[in-house]
């Protein structure tokens, strides 16, 4: 099958604002695609060479966060997030955006990673003690509906005592209900579920998470 090509100039905005746009990709003669997104047009996945979308950065960071404290059994750090297309509060990642300064200072995964933490957990990276691993560099998160990508980083924090945990961070849309902390045991289980306690679906990077967690990909 003959691969469907998509150039600039065959791109038209459907809808814009400050957050979202929805470009109208046409492929061939009148034959459209919608494509929701957070990039400009220049920037727009969809027109990328293949080797430029090899060395892309993606829109955000996602973090696999896990406390590994002196003597005690290892820990999953995940949060209560709401997330408004849902209506609900998911089982979520430590999470956020890329942002201009982030690629500026040259390594803007990890640097994202680092700042996420410390807003959404209150914890601080130390290169010193702790470990930080890319997982994948860029996934796909629905790319049936949008080309929005987030990195998946595995962050693995050594303590001699629990941290205290904070939301205190939080910035702009951003709503937290509290830590959910799992053994692994506790994570499989989730993962059987597909649901965390209260019966509600959680997200594909909060599956990584626990899958990177139970198969020790961290240790």
């Amino acid at each position: 099958m003959n691969r469907p090509i998509i150039t600039k100039d065959k791109v038209k905005p459907a809808f814009e604002n400050k957050y979202v746009k929805v470009y109208d990709l046409q492929y061939d003669e009148g034959k459209h695609y919608l494509d929701a997104t957070r990039r400009s047009l220049d920037e727009l996945t969809a027109i990328k060479t293949e080797e430029e979308i090899k060395n892309m950065i993606p829109d955000a960071v996602s973090c696999a966060v896990i406390l590994n404290i002196k003597g005690q059994e290892p820990l999953l750090c995940l949060t209560r997030e709401f997330r408004f297309p849902t209506g609900q509060f998911l089982l979520s990642v430590p999470a956020g955006l890329i942002d201009k300064a982030d690629i500026e200072k040259g390594n803007p995964i990890i640097v994202t990673a680092e700042r996420e933490l410390a807003e959404e957990t209150g914890l601080i990276f130390n290169a010193f003690t702790d470990k930080m691993t890319i997982i994948s560099p860029l996934l796909f998160s629905t790319p049936g509906m949008t080309d929005e990508s987030n990195a998946m980083v595995q962050i693995v924090l050594n303590r001699d005592a629990m941290p205290k945990l904070s939301q205190a961070g939080a910035e702009g849309t951003e709503c937290f209900d509290g830590f959910v902390l799992l053994t692994k045991e506790e994570a499989i289980e989730t993962l059987k579920k597909s649901t965390d306690k209260n019966g509600i679906y959680f997200s594909t990077y909060t599956w990584i998470a626990l899958m990177s967690f139970i198969t020790g990909m961290w240790n």
